[in-house]
């Protein structure tokens, strides 16, 4: 006789349910941001700035803000900045806007292949800039532009790199918006996503080491949080405290694919940084006063050798990714007027008027200024060429910038050629 008993029918069981993440709306459905957590203005505490990781966990979750609805600033986390130094930094977000609109109707001109607008993300590069130091190191991605022009960087240089021409001093070998200036402290953007965040942490790291004063600061989109690089920069930031801030530009949406398929959905972006002991904050992005003084407080803390601080800009991109993409295929099109936080430009004006330094007459003076000012800088810049119409560097530069002495065989190849 066997011993073995037959198998008993099993009961039912669940079925295995795979989760995708869906945004709140498609096109042709009417924007939803009532899932949006938006708490007060100043409610938020300011720490100091050795506070432990641990104590710093709440902020992770909540949204530091500064302005209140009426342009008012309020809260421990005021900065207090002075008049002068906010009509600056509405004149760089002004300024950065005026250069972008003439830059993708360039290309939509033709005059070159590509470019990328920051439109709504204009305080992320303009605050963060102003409340660094100059000498500062900056590992950016392509829609940190505000970041040069803060740094009063010539227009005319920039749009030359984006129309790889003959002054283009990158030599048309990078892709248009990619810039690069170690004069500016800005470093060479890559197309390949979150490697600015090793390399920034890498510098800080060899600073440190040289007892050099200066921090670094690096900038991706969430979306590069799902990388492998992210992790990496973080586990060697926070085991050498290094001195680096980590900002996420949480826009809402990487390409064509929301937030929450990097993992937005379930918990914030800065609460990634929690397992790593590193501090994150969450911060308005489109608050000018809010992001200018989280970035302050973590510069400080880095310049105290407290360690790094990883940032969460919450945004909105509105405009599309690029000039290849068009965003209605993907969400509302009304979703980014209906973007609860405003606009970072009409918020700080609102607050500079609150105050009596600013006024909607001198607001429509400077806005044609600044339009005059990109306006000169294109034409002295499409002087010089432009991707459709040349003149381009001379094809012998492409032998040129890679071997400190040529060798033989690329001398020979460059005799051949003719060039």
């Amino acid at each position: 006789m066997s011993n073995v008993r037959p198998l008993q029918p099993r009961a039912p069981q669940p079925r295995p349910y795979l989760h995708i993440p869906e945004p709140t709306a498609r096109p042709g459905e009417p924007a939803d941001f009532r899932t949006l957590a938006i708490p007060e203005a100043g409610r938020q505490p300011r720490p100091a700035i050795d506070a432990s990781a641990r104590e710093l966990r709440p902020f992770a979750e909540d949204l530091i803000r500064v302005m209140d609805g009426e342009g008012h600033a309020v809260g421990p986390w005021n900065p207090e900045i002075d008049p002068e130094t906010l009509r600056r930094g509405l004149r760089v977000m002004m300024l950065t806007q005026a250069y972008d609109k003439r830059m993708y109707r360039a290309q939509r001109q033709g005059k070159t292949s590509f470019y990328m607008k920051c439109t709504g993300e204009e305080a992320v590069a303009a605050a963060q800039a102003m409340a660094l130091d100059r000498a500062d190191m900056l590992f950016p991605t392509y829609r940190q532009q505000g970041l040069l022009i803060a740094r009063d960087w010539p227009l005319v240089d920039m749009m030359n790199q984006v129309y790889s021409n003959t002054k283009d001093r990158l030599k048309g070998r990078q892709m248009p918006v990619f810039y690069s200036s170690a004069e500016a402290g800005f470093f060479s953007i890559s197309g390949n996503l979150a490697t600015q965040y090793s390399q920034a942490v890498g510098w800080a790291m060899a600073a440190a080491i040289k007892g050099d004063s200066r921090i670094a600061a690096a900038w991706i989109g969430e979306g590069a949080t799902a990388e492998g690089d992210f992790h990496h920069a973080l586990t060697f930031a926070a085991v050498y405290r290094a001195p680096v801030i980590l900002n996420v530009v949480n826009n809402q949406w990487a390409i064509s694919t929301f937030q929450g398929i990097a993992g937005g959905e379930a918990t914030t972006f800065a609460s990634r940084a929690i397992g790593f002991g590193i501090p994150g904050l969450r911060v308005d992005g489109n608050d000018f006063l809010a992001v200018y003084a989280v970035t302050k407080w973590a510069s400080m803390r880095a310049r105290a050798h407290h360690g790094p601080t990883l940032i969460e800009l919450f945004t909105y991109r509105a405009a599309a990714h690029s000039t290849s993409d068009d965003p209605s295929k993907y969400r509302p099109a009304e979703e980014a007027q209906q973007w609860p936080l405003g606009d970072p430009i009409a918020r700080l004006k609102q607050h500079l008027i609150s105050l009596g330094q600013w006024s909607e007459e001198r607001h429509v003076q400077l806005e044609s200024e600044l339009v005059e000012e990109v306006r000169a800088a294109g034409r002295q810049a499409e002087s010089y060429g432009t991707l459709d119409k040349g003149p381009h560097h001379s094809a012998k530069t492409m032998f040129e910038d890679v071997f400190k002495d040529m060798p033989w065989n690329l001398r020979r190849q460059r005799q051949e050629s003719g060039v």
